[in-house]
């Protein structure tokens, strides 16, 4: 994805989610989310929003107390609280603008990163919570495959510092995984084929014959790999040995 798809998708993703608060009762129980209700969730999502863009105001190379967040607290009304949501990834475009693309802050990798990585990382984020809402309303969750696809190597990259830190084998015995993603245009983006890298993982585009495969829409995909839909459930495709996939499920939680 280029780098105004993100920018399109952070917007109309958290749009979406502020839409639904408008709509819903905020104390819905959203069980993906476990302990969270509707006006959590939307508050996590608005808060990262508002701690990304003054971190990359400010350029810090630290972390930012999120209790020093300018506007942090999610206002009561729904109505407020969906415009506070929208604002945020405005607020987020609008700091990278006038902090230019290529400056340096902290990431929650642990490392500075370009202010672009942020983009990117609050698109999937409000992409997943935005799908964990639809799941909650009992809603069909709907993500345009390149979006999908997208979230699914930015995941992929995210697990593989995370496991460095760890050092959990998540693809124990030389195991290995396929994803294929069946919307078309994807071409190689839609393919992933994932390995042990010492105490970690190693990941590529590519067509590889693995010890489990799965295929499925790439926002299926994306919401198995999230553990937000059964990896057993409709439009899911399991070749080879199911255990491998359980257990990289059970040790990858988002």
């Amino acid at each position: 994805m280029t780098t105004d798809l993100h920018r399109a998708a952070l917007i109309t993703e958290t749009d979406a989610l502020a839409e639904l608060l408008r709509e819903a009762d905020p104390a819905t129980t959203i069980p993906t989310c476990p302990g969270w209700t509707l006006a959590d969730l939307t508050t996590h999502v608005g808060r990262a929003q508002r701690w990304a863009a003054a971190m990359i105001t400010d350029r810090s190379t630290v972390e930012l107390d999120t209790r020093a967040v300018p506007e942090g607290a999610r206002p009561a009304d729904p109505r407020a609280a969906a415009r506070w949501l929208s604002e945020g990834a405005r607020l987020v475009l609008a700091a990278v603008d006038s902090t230019g693309a290529h400056v340096e802050v902290w990431t929650t990798l642990g490392t500075p990163r370009p202010v672009g990585w942020w983009i990117r990382r609050l698109t999937h984020e409000a992409v997943a919570h935005h799908a964990d809402a639809l799941l909650a309303l009992g809603r069909p969750v709907s993500i345009e495959p390149a979006v999908a696809a997208d979230a699914i190597s930015e995941w992929l990259d995210l697990l593989r510092v995370g496991l460095t830190r760890r050092a959990e084998t998540v693809l124990p015995g030389g195991a290995t995984l396929h994803l294929r993603a069946t919307d078309q245009g994807l071409g190689s983006d839609g393919e992933w084929f994932i390995r042990p890298s010492g105490p970690s993982i190693a990941w590529e585009h590519a067509s590889t014959k693995a010890t489990v495969a799965v295929r499925a829409r790439a926002a299926t995909l994306l919401l198995v790999l999230l553990g937000r839909i059964r990896p057993d459930g409709p439009g899911v495709e399991i070749h080879g040995d199911p255990s491998t996939l359980i257990r990289w499920l059970e040790r990858t939680p988002f």
